[in-house]
């Protein structure tokens, strides 16, 4: 998943720069099972809300089939309750695609009683503890204000 193009032969030439970001922010009191859990749901959303983030499928040298992935890294951040609630509202006055998981979500049990949880409580009441956002690289920058790379 590195950030270079290959030519025709396989061989990698100029890197890969991207205009768009996509970043994970989640809550920094999150347990290690609550922090893979909740990124590999939100990053799932992607791909149905923006086809384009998706890559092209792939093959092994045997020729076995894999599934395509996103084609551009998922940089992810952690921050305090605060940081993730400010960095909601500027995604969305900022209309970028954004997945959302909830306290609530902790829990339910399956899709459509995650979907309840969500729809049962006001945009500005939601307590997110991980957030998924894809736009302009600078943008996203802008959402993250206040967050620290992942350690």
């Amino acid at each position: 998943m590195g950030n270079t193009h290959e030519n025709a032969s396989g061989h990698e030439t100029a890197p890969v720069r991207f205009d768009t970001k996509i970043a994970v922010l989640l809550r920094d009191d999150l347990e290690t099972w609550q922090r893979l859990n909740v990124t590999a749901f939100l990053v799932s959303g992607l791909g149905t809300a923006a086809p384009e983030v998706i890559g092209e499928p792939y093959e092994d040298a045997d020729a076995t089939a894999y599934l395509p992935m996103l084609r551009q890294p998922v940089l992810v951040f952690e921050g305090a309750k605060e940081t993730l609630t400010a960095a909601h509202t500027k995604a969305l006055s900022r209309s970028l695609k954004v997945a959302v998981f909830t306290s609530d979500l902790f829990g339910t049990g399956n899709d459509r009683d995650n979907r309840a949880a969500v729809r049962a409580v006001g945009r500005d009441a939601l307590d997110p503890v991980g957030l998924a956002v894809y736009g302009p690289r600078n943008a996203v920058d802008k959402v993250l204000k206040g967050a620290r790379m992942h350690p």
